[in-house]
Protein backbone atom coordinates (compact mmCIF):
# COMPACT_ATOMS: atom_id res chain seq x y z
CA UNK A 1 0.00 0.00 0.00
CA UNK A 2 3.26 2.15 0.60
CA UNK A 3 4.14 1.71 -2.95
CA UNK A 4 0.89 2.52 -4.30
CA UNK A 5 0.15 5.52 -1.87
CA UNK A 6 4.17 6.82 -3.55
CA UNK A 7 3.31 6.64 -7.14
CA UNK A 8 -0.55 8.00 -6.78
CA UNK A 9 1.60 10.84 -5.29
CA UNK A 10 3.96 11.22 -7.97
CA UNK A 11 0.94 10.70 -10.55
CA UNK A 12 -0.79 13.20 -8.43
CA UNK A 13 1.90 16.26 -8.91
CA UNK A 14 -0.09 16.95 -12.50
CA UNK A 15 -3.59 18.76 -10.89
CA UNK A 16 -5.94 20.61 -11.33
CA UNK A 17 -5.01 24.42 -10.06
CA UNK A 18 -8.32 25.56 -8.97
CA UNK A 19 -9.00 27.73 -11.75
CA UNK A 20 -10.02 25.61 -14.67
CA UNK A 21 -6.04 25.01 -15.47
CA UNK A 22 -3.53 21.63 -15.02
CA UNK A 23 -0.81 22.72 -12.52
CA UNK A 24 2.61 20.95 -12.24
CA UNK A 25 3.75 20.51 -8.62
CA UNK A 26 6.83 19.35 -10.38
CA UNK A 27 7.23 22.35 -12.63
CA UNK A 28 10.92 23.60 -11.16
CA UNK A 29 13.65 22.32 -8.88
CA UNK A 30 11.96 24.05 -5.98
CA UNK A 31 8.70 22.34 -6.83
CA UNK A 32 10.60 18.73 -6.85
CA UNK A 33 12.54 20.02 -3.12
CA UNK A 34 8.84 20.53 -1.29
CA UNK A 35 7.67 17.26 -2.96
CA UNK A 36 10.59 15.61 -1.37
CA UNK A 37 10.45 17.61 1.36
CA UNK A 38 7.19 16.68 2.44
CA UNK A 39 7.61 12.72 1.65
CA UNK A 40 10.90 12.70 3.62
CA UNK A 41 9.67 10.03 6.01
CA UNK A 42 8.63 7.78 3.37
CA UNK A 43 11.85 7.90 1.24
CA UNK A 44 14.29 7.97 3.99
CA UNK A 45 12.98 5.54 5.33
CA UNK A 46 12.43 3.26 1.97
CA UNK A 47 15.87 4.50 0.12
CA UNK A 48 18.21 6.55 2.82
CA UNK A 49 16.51 9.82 2.42
CA UNK A 50 15.87 11.78 -0.78
CA UNK A 51 18.75 13.74 -3.14
CA UNK A 52 18.85 17.71 -3.27
CA UNK A 53 16.84 18.23 -6.10
CA UNK A 54 18.62 19.57 -9.31
CA UNK A 55 18.19 19.77 -12.70
CA UNK A 56 19.32 16.29 -13.89
CA UNK A 57 17.07 14.66 -10.62
CA UNK A 58 13.95 17.07 -12.19
CA UNK A 59 13.90 15.51 -15.05
CA UNK A 60 14.73 12.01 -14.31
CA UNK A 61 11.70 12.03 -11.61
CA UNK A 62 9.30 14.06 -14.41
CA UNK A 63 10.44 10.64 -16.82
CA UNK A 64 9.35 8.05 -14.45
CA UNK A 65 6.01 10.20 -14.07
CA UNK A 66 5.13 10.59 -17.50
CA UNK A 67 5.74 6.52 -18.10
CA UNK A 68 3.66 6.40 -14.94
CA UNK A 69 0.70 8.42 -16.16
CA UNK A 70 1.16 6.79 -19.75
CA UNK A 71 0.30 3.12 -18.15
CA UNK A 72 -1.95 4.74 -15.44
CA UNK A 73 -4.27 6.27 -18.72
CA UNK A 74 -3.56 1.70 -20.11
CA UNK A 75 -5.04 0.53 -16.95
CA UNK A 76 -7.80 2.68 -16.90
CA UNK A 77 -8.89 1.44 -20.12
CA UNK A 78 -11.59 1.48 -21.61
CA UNK A 79 -12.66 4.39 -19.46
CA UNK A 80 -10.97 7.88 -20.58
CA UNK A 81 -7.69 8.37 -19.42
CA UNK A 82 -6.94 11.42 -17.34
CA UNK A 83 -7.81 14.93 -18.99
CA UNK A 84 -4.31 16.22 -18.67
CA UNK A 85 -3.06 12.93 -20.24
CA UNK A 86 -5.50 11.97 -23.16
CA UNK A 87 -3.14 13.80 -25.93
CA UNK A 88 0.27 14.04 -24.80
CA UNK A 89 0.55 10.04 -23.43
CA UNK A 90 3.89 8.14 -24.49
CA UNK A 91 3.57 5.23 -25.95
CA UNK A 92 3.12 2.17 -24.25
CA UNK A 93 5.84 0.17 -24.72
CA UNK A 94 8.52 3.40 -24.50
CA UNK A 95 6.34 4.03 -21.03
CA UNK A 96 7.20 0.48 -19.75
CA UNK A 97 10.99 0.51 -21.12
CA UNK A 98 10.97 3.65 -18.74
CA UNK A 99 9.96 2.23 -15.77
CA UNK A 100 11.70 -0.86 -16.26
CA UNK A 101 14.99 0.87 -17.17
CA UNK A 102 14.66 3.45 -14.15
CA UNK A 103 13.88 0.67 -11.29
CA UNK A 104 16.87 -1.99 -13.12
CA UNK A 105 18.76 1.53 -12.08
CA UNK A 106 20.04 0.44 -8.54
CA UNK A 107 20.00 -3.63 -7.95
CA UNK A 108 18.46 -4.41 -4.49
CA UNK A 109 18.15 -7.08 -1.87
CA UNK A 110 15.90 -8.35 0.99
CA UNK A 111 16.94 -7.50 4.40
CA UNK A 112 14.84 -8.85 7.36
CA UNK A 113 14.98 -6.74 10.54
CA UNK A 114 12.68 -7.78 13.09
CA UNK A 115 12.96 -6.06 16.75
CA UNK A 116 11.51 -6.90 19.96
CA UNK A 117 7.89 -6.88 20.20
CA UNK A 118 7.17 -6.31 16.75
CA UNK A 119 6.22 -8.32 13.63
CA UNK A 120 9.65 -8.61 11.29
CA UNK A 121 9.41 -6.02 8.47
CA UNK A 122 11.61 -7.47 4.76
CA UNK A 123 12.84 -4.15 3.15
CA UNK A 124 14.72 -4.47 -0.16
CA UNK A 125 17.25 -2.11 0.24
CA UNK A 126 19.92 -1.00 -1.88
CA UNK A 127 22.95 -2.85 -2.96
CA UNK A 128 26.08 -0.97 -2.62
CA UNK A 129 26.51 2.74 -2.46
CA UNK A 130 24.50 3.81 -5.40
CA UNK A 131 24.44 7.57 -5.95
CA UNK A 132 21.25 9.30 -3.95
CA UNK A 133 19.25 10.35 -7.33
CA UNK A 134 19.53 7.34 -8.88
CA UNK A 135 18.04 5.41 -5.67
CA UNK A 136 15.29 8.33 -5.63
CA UNK A 137 14.26 7.87 -9.14
CA UNK A 138 14.25 3.57 -8.79
CA UNK A 139 12.07 3.87 -5.44
CA UNK A 140 9.49 5.98 -7.11
CA UNK A 141 10.04 3.86 -10.52
CA UNK A 142 9.69 0.30 -8.07
CA UNK A 143 6.36 2.05 -6.82
CA UNK A 144 5.23 2.79 -10.23
CA UNK A 145 6.04 -1.38 -10.88
CA UNK A 146 4.32 -2.16 -7.98
CA UNK A 147 0.49 -0.38 -8.19
CA UNK A 148 0.69 -1.46 -11.92
CA UNK A 149 2.01 -4.84 -11.36
CA UNK A 150 0.13 -5.58 -8.05
CA UNK A 151 -3.56 -5.78 -7.13
CA UNK A 152 -4.48 -2.35 -6.56
CA UNK A 153 -4.23 -1.83 -10.71
CA UNK A 154 -7.50 -3.32 -11.06
CA UNK A 155 -8.94 -0.34 -8.65
CA UNK A 156 -7.09 1.87 -10.20
CA UNK A 157 -8.98 5.10 -12.12
CA UNK A 158 -9.31 8.32 -13.54
CA UNK A 159 -11.57 10.65 -11.45
CA UNK A 160 -13.93 12.09 -13.78
CA UNK A 161 -15.05 15.09 -11.57
CA UNK A 162 -15.07 18.14 -14.09
CA UNK A 163 -11.38 19.93 -14.57
CA UNK A 164 -9.43 16.79 -12.02
CA UNK A 165 -6.91 15.15 -13.91
CA UNK A 166 -5.71 12.79 -10.70
CA UNK A 167 -5.87 9.19 -10.82
CA UNK A 168 -6.73 7.49 -7.87
CA UNK A 169 -7.43 3.80 -6.57
CA UNK A 170 -11.06 3.12 -5.41
CA UNK A 171 -11.79 2.12 -2.13
CA UNK A 172 -14.59 0.96 -2.20
CA UNK A 173 -17.70 -0.01 -4.53
CA UNK A 174 -19.51 3.71 -4.07
CA UNK A 175 -16.40 5.72 -4.79
CA UNK A 176 -16.87 7.41 -7.71
CA UNK A 177 -14.27 10.24 -7.29
CA UNK A 178 -10.90 10.95 -5.90
CA UNK A 179 -11.95 13.38 -3.18
CA UNK A 180 -15.25 14.30 -2.04
CA UNK A 181 -14.78 17.71 -3.15
CA UNK A 182 -14.54 15.99 -6.49
CA UNK A 183 -17.63 15.12 -5.84
CA UNK A 184 -19.46 17.95 -4.66
CA UNK A 185 -17.86 19.46 -7.57
CA UNK A 186 -19.56 16.90 -10.08
CA UNK A 187 -22.76 16.87 -8.38
CA UNK A 188 -23.24 20.76 -8.79
CA UNK A 189 -21.94 20.50 -12.67
CA UNK A 190 -24.96 18.07 -13.31
CA UNK A 191 -26.83 20.12 -11.67
CA UNK A 192 -26.31 23.17 -13.68
CA UNK A 193 -26.41 21.07 -16.85
CA UNK A 194 -29.91 19.96 -15.86
CA UNK A 195 -31.02 23.19 -15.32
CA UNK A 196 -29.73 24.63 -18.43
CA UNK A 197 -31.72 21.61 -20.30
CA UNK A 198 -34.80 22.38 -18.47
CA UNK A 199 -34.47 25.90 -19.60
CA UNK A 200 -33.90 25.25 -23.19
Amino acid sequence: MEATRLALDLAGTIRHDGHGGVADDLADTAGLAAWLHDRAGTLDRAEGGPPPADPALLTAVREVRAALRALCARAVHPAPPSSADAHHLLPEDQALARLNAAAARVPTAPRLTWEPGVPPVLRHLPVGAPPAADRLTAALARAALALLGGPDRERLRACPAPRCVRYFVKEHARQEWCTPSCGNRARVARHHRRRRAVER
